[in-house]
């Protein structure tokens, strides 16, 4: 199926390791121009490195496949840098798929106020200004694709997810509303709620779990995956091929949506 992505310029934010950067893989695989971006310069450079190993060899003189970004993106500055950095290297933005930043899990009898806001600084504004920078550029141009991941922790509350799940909430209202608002210009804004994924992120959350049941961090991802219906946690490249999908010409008629990848752990109508 040919996704008509080849030479769109896709930016991923948080696209240096687990699930951005699986999106990052799947687009150049696409024949996309990706730009990636982390506040991390190592890791930056790490992801690169990987990338450019399933590149084929560029044609000389012509426009590059992939740049780098180091950006915080609870900056509304740094943030609009970015934006002008990857549109003067590639080109305008056609797609920005938000998988920047991700909220402490803290068992609840552990939060103070510095980790409510914190949370904030960390999901919902890093996605909200990046938004805020492109879509309007993209509404003037009439075409774009936004795809935000959004944890699942925004429909079901977890004791040890709460300042996160709010911001994850937050940010699927804005997904919403932010499809109405632009479908008109031709800005298409949809979700992908993945749940539980093998990524670095992984690990944290499951030691806050562990702390607040008492258990060792492996048995408390051991009870976890028991509760999957596919018996298995998901791996980024599957959650990848979702986002590629709803970034592509292929849904041309999806906007507003937000993609359940829980595995049927909550089998919840939306």
């Amino acid at each position: 199926m040919d996704l008509q992505l080849t030479d769109r310029v896709v930016v991923v934010t948080g696209g240096s390791k687990g699930i951005g950067l699986a999106c990052a893989q799947g687009f150049l695989a696409e024949g996309a121009r990706v730009a990636i971006v982390s506040r991390d310069a190592a890791n930056l450079a790490r992801a690169r490195a990987e990338l450019e190993r399933g590149l084929p060899q560029a044609a000389s003189g012509g426009p590059p496949r992939l740049l780098t970004v180091c950006a915080g993106m609870s900056d509304p500055l740094a943030v609009q840098a970015m934006v002008a950095e990857v549109e003067s290297g590639l080109g305008p933005i056609d797609v920005l798929v938000n998988s920047a930043g991700a909220a402490r899990r803290t068992p609840p009898d552990e939060l103070e106020p510095a980790a409510w806001r914190a949370a904030m600084d960390a999901k919902y504004f890093s996605y909200v200004f990046a938004i805020d920078a492109v879509i309007k550029r993209m509404a003037a141009r009439g075409a774009g694709a936004i795809v935000n991941i959004i944890g699942a922790g925004g429909k079901v509350a977890s004791p040890v997810h709460l300042p996160g799940g709010a911001a994850n909430a937050a940010l699927m209202l804005i997904t919403a509303g932010m499809a109405s608002a632009y479908g008109g210009r031709g800005v298409r804004v949809n979700a992908v709620n993945p749940g539980l994924t093998l990524t670095e992120r992984l690990r944290e959350g499951m030691a806050a779990d562990a702390r607040m049941q008492g258990i060792a961090p492996e048995e408390a991802l051991a009870r976890a995956t028991a509760k999957l219906p596919l018996g298995r946690l998901a791996r980024p490249e599957e959650v990848a091929n979702a986002v590629v999908f709803l970034a592509s010409a292929k849904a041309s008629y999806v906007t507003g949506a937000i993609v359940s990848m829980d595995g049927a752990v909550n089998p919840i109508v939306v």
